[in-house]
């Protein structure tokens, strides 16, 4: 079974007060923690070490956090949770865009990176076995193994952010039924409002892209109107 010690953090800030604050209490609350002083001290230490979750500023120095996230994406699915100024609203959905799985605005409390942490670790992990049902959903050219939690075009794997592979798991538990965005929001570990509604929808735009052949015309991840949204496989 896996432990907060098994887990490896990547803290990349600018300010090295915060940098080392934020290394010390995560170490304290029993993670292994790295620490990068910017984005290219980071790229270079995601060559070497796997990480679990990476805690990144968006303003930084040089190459900033919604750039380096755009980039890491591109190539690999490890979580990513962007620190913002407190009113960068335009700044978090971007970074949502991007790629990153949540967000949170400085100021803020330590518990709360926390608790917004062990959320997203939460639902990084593979899904468990359907007990009923299919194992694999066809959407189109696109595959959906469900006991794998993985997303496949032909040979090539899909990469799923953590937020994306959740959302895929609860989906393929109620094919066909319309799960509210308020369901969505309770399921995804999120609890701030409208602000968190948002994201979901940001979360599943990013989501369309991956399965539909034209997104803006879903065929497979569907609007239901009043109800939320729908997966409706082949």
């Amino acid at each position: 079974m896996t432990t907060d010690a098994d887990i490896h953090l990547l803290i990349v800030d600018d300010d090295e007060r915060i940098r080392g604050l934020l290394q010390k209490f995560l170490i304290r609350s029993g993670f292994w923690v790295t620490a990068a002083r910017d984005a290219a001290h980071a790229r270079r230490l995601l060559e070497g070490l796997d990480f679990d979750l990476i805690v990144l500023d968006v303003m930084m120095p040089g190459e900033d956090g919604i750039s380096l996230t755009r980039a890491l994406r591109a190539r690999m699915a490890t979580p990513i949770l962007l620190l913002t100024a407190r009113g960068e609203t335009g700044s978090r959905i971007e970074g949502l865009e991007a790629g990153a799985d949540d967000y949170l605005a400085k100021p803020f409390e330590p518990k709360e990176l926390l608790l917004r942490i062990n959320a997203i670790l939460r639902r990084a992990p593979a899904a468990r076995p359907a007990e009923l049902g299919p194992k694999v959903l066809h959407l189109g050219p696109v595959r959906y193994e469900i006991e794998r939690g993985e997303l496949w075009r032909g040979s090539d794997l899909i990469r799923l952010t953590a937020t994306e592979a959740a959302l895929m798991r609860i989906f393929a538990t109620q094919p066909g039924a319309a799960v509210s965005r308020e369901q969505l929001v309770s399921d995804l570990g999120r609890d701030d409002g409208q602000a968190t509604a948002r994201a979901v929808d940001v979360q599943i735009t990013r989501l369309r892209r991956k399965i539909e052949a034209d997104s803006r015309q879903p065929r497979y991840l569907q609007t239901v109107r009043g109800s939320g949204y729908m997966l409706s496989p082949d």
